[in-house]
């Protein structure tokens, strides 16, 4: 019987981390890239545990295979090369999870001190990437009439802050570019329906991930909502991959936490 192989961006901590652990638990084998090679490495300057290598002996403890591939979301190389190896040495990808994103200064500013060039970054890395991995992946999924291909958005594109950026919510410049992001999964859906390849969009809703604890130092926005575990989402991430009842999601937007509680795939954490 073919593996099945699972390519997840971001996967050197927070979501991505336990959702690649989540498909290896579920039968999967993970390409795991981040742009964290090894512990003790920070890759935006500041420090925070995680890093690609952690996650593949993760998956690989699940007896998966894992292979871990340096990824920066700013460095388009660097994305066309991670699928050129995964297709070299493993043959194809079921699974396209986009989850990282890129934390820079723009994320929780306020428009008034956004710098156009951060803003670009910021894009560049956000929807542009995404975008160049699904354009690179979806030829052979089509090919093979099978796949699936979740990028990760945020309750940010949905709704206005609840707070200004520094004092509970979140700038324009993430929300912007979460939403950009949120519209791929639908318009892909119609231009290829019936092709057996499934295109979801899949809001996390509010999970305390290492980034967000790095944004959000004192708290500020657990004043808002109840923090879900990393486990909520990437158990949602490995239903949508596996369950054949998933399909009436394509091109849907999946709210994470509501869909987990509904299918009692995690215990509730709200108490």
């Amino acid at each position: 019987m073919e593996r099945r192989v699972a390519f997840v961006t971001g996967a050197s901590r927070g979501i991505g981390r336990a959702s690649a652990i989540a498909l290896a638990e579920h039968g999967f084998d993970v390409v795991v890239t981040a742009r964290t090679v090894r512990e003790g490495e920070a890759a935006d300057g500041r420090p925070v545990p995680g890093s690609i290598e952690t996650t593949a002996a993760e998956v690989e403890g699940r007896g998966r295979r894992a292979l871990p591939i340096r990824l920066d979301l700013l460095d388009t190389a660097s994305l066309r090369s991670a699928v050129i190896e995964t297709l070299e040495r493993w043959g194809h990808i079921d699974v396209l999870l986009n989850n990282a994103i890129y934390v820079g200064p723009a994320n929780m500013q306020h428009v008034q001190d956004l710098e156009l060039a951060e803003v670009r970054r910021l894009f560049e890395a956000n929807v542009l990437a995404q975008l160049d991995l699904t354009q690179q992946v979806l030829p052979g999924m089509l090919a093979r009439r099978s796949g699936l291909v979740i990028d990760v958005v945020s309750g940010a594109a949905l709704q206005d802050p609840p707070a200004p950026a520094d004092r509970g919510g979140w700038g324009f410049a993430y929300a912007a570019s979460k939403a950009a992001l949120l519209r791929l999964a639908g318009v892909l859906a119609v231009e290829h329906a019936g092709s057996g390849v499934r295109f979801v969009n899949l809001e996390p809703g509010f999970v305390m991930t290492e980034a967000m604890k790095l944004n959000d130092p004192d708290g500020a926005l657990q004043k808002y909502a109840v923090a879900a575990p990393m486990s909520v989402p990437a158990s949602v991430v490995a239903w949508l991959a596996t369950d054949p009842a998933a399909a009436k999601y394509d091109g849907k937007l999946v709210l994470a936490q509501r869909l987990c509680l509904e299918l009692g795939l995690q215990p509730d954490w709200r108490s």
